[in-house]
């Protein structure tokens, strides 16, 4: 799947996984094996027993990989060093089904950062999804937020799940439709 390799797997303890593309969320148990067919932006893609799974780079440990590391920030950042990073950490959200992430594929709409006057940050995002009916919407919310809302400083990030303007190829980066060869 998508060229990778598929890397066979043992999981070394229970485990939260969300089935693709459905959404739900359910645990996978100690000692199921399995194969990694995608590992991009900390998250991996996981097939067991015939189906796709979403294991959340936190419980990398689990699968026997490296769990994600919590980005950095200096100590004077600015408000525009911030918003540089959670671009950074957007860029590590994937879709489960297409190896490209959410930046690059055009569905975040709207990132702004607001100081809160004491050191802290709010972060409120607008984004999309490829399509309306996507199961995996939530989840990719889940991912955005998580990913912004380790950033030191952060205090607060809302992420809103928007289909005005609806998504469409035009939108995604150069680079992103090379790599999907829609260009």
């Amino acid at each position: 799947m998508f060229g990778h390799s598929n890397e066979p797997f043992t999981l070394a303890r229970d485990v939260t996984a969300v089935i693709i593309p459905a959404g739900d969320e359910l645990t996978l148990r100690e000692g199921t094996s399995g194969f990694i067919t995608q590992s991009l932006g900390g998250s991996f893609t996981v097939y067991v027993e015939g189906n796709l799974f979403r294991i959340s780079g936190f419980d990398a440990d689990a699968i026997g990989k490296e769990p994600e590391a919590v980005p950095s920030v200096p100590d004077n950042a600015t408000d525009a060093d911030i918003e540089a990073l959670i671009w950074e950490q957007l860029k590590t959200c994937y879709d489960p089904e297409i190896p490209v992430d959410i930046v690059n594929l055009g569905l975040v709409y709207r990132c702004d950062v607001t100081a809160l006057g004491n050191g802290q940050r709010s972060v409120s995002i607008d984004m999309t999804l490829t399509a309306p009916g996507c199961g995996m919407g939530e989840i990719l919310v889940a991912d955005a937020r998580e990913k912004v809302a380790i950033i030191p400083t952060i205090a607060d990030v809302s992420v809103e799940l928007v289909f005005d303007p609806p998504w469409n190829a035009t939108m995604m980066s150069d680079e992103a439709r090379l790599q999907t060869g829609l260009m």
